[in-house]
């Protein structure tokens, strides 16, 4: 099957942003230059299957790891599986992503960002302020001392943060 969406990705290759996006310094090895929208459309022709989605994230093409995001099903990504995949993100698109389609599903979703924001990796904490931020809007109830302890540790985490995760403290701030 990984074949298969191999095959749908070179169909739908656009060369002028997988250039772009190469000489923007984009960490793979391949780069179909795929833009989200069609990526989903995509994944809905594939099953949700946890071994797929594994297959998928071990390749080291920017497409084949974001479609691992939307085919990995919430029910089987635990908290191993998930910190296992915050220790190989490599991008931030990679972090959005996970914070939108994947993590906010899960039942994990609370526990799982609260340690990657204690741990302060950046990849990782711009996942978690992402996902925290949408399970609030989402109407999610933190209690003061949650809410004390992500307020405390995401000001700790502003000084050296790089941009993407200081949007991503921003807009979880403005969501607390």
């Amino acid at each position: 099957m990984v074949n298969e969406i191999k095959q749908e990705l070179r169909a739908s290759m656009n060369g002028i942003l997988s250039a772009r996006m190469r000489e923007a310094g984009m960490p793979f090895k391949l780069i179909f230059g795929v833009e989200l929208p069609r990526l989903r459309t995509i994944a809905e022709e594939f099953p949700r299957d946890a071994e797929l989605a594994c297959q998928l994230w071990q390749q080291n093409i920017r497409e084949t790891r974001l479609l691992a995001i939307m085919l990995m099903p919430s029910e089987t990504f635990t908290q191993e599986r998930a910190n296992a995949w915050a220790d190989t993100m490599l991008t931030a698109e990679e972090a959005q992503v996970m914070a939108m389609m994947l993590l906010p599903k899960t039942s994990c979703a609370k526990e799982v960002c609260m340690a990657w924001i204690a741990a302060g990796k950046p990849l990782p904490s711009v996942c978690a302020c992402l996902c925290l931020r949408h399970l609030l809007v989402r109407g999610a109830v933190f209690s003061e001392e949650e809410q004390h302890f992500l307020d405390n540790k995401t000001t700790s985490l502003l000084p050296q943060a790089n941009l993407h995760l200081r949007k991503a403290i921003q807009a979880l701030k403005d969501a607390l």
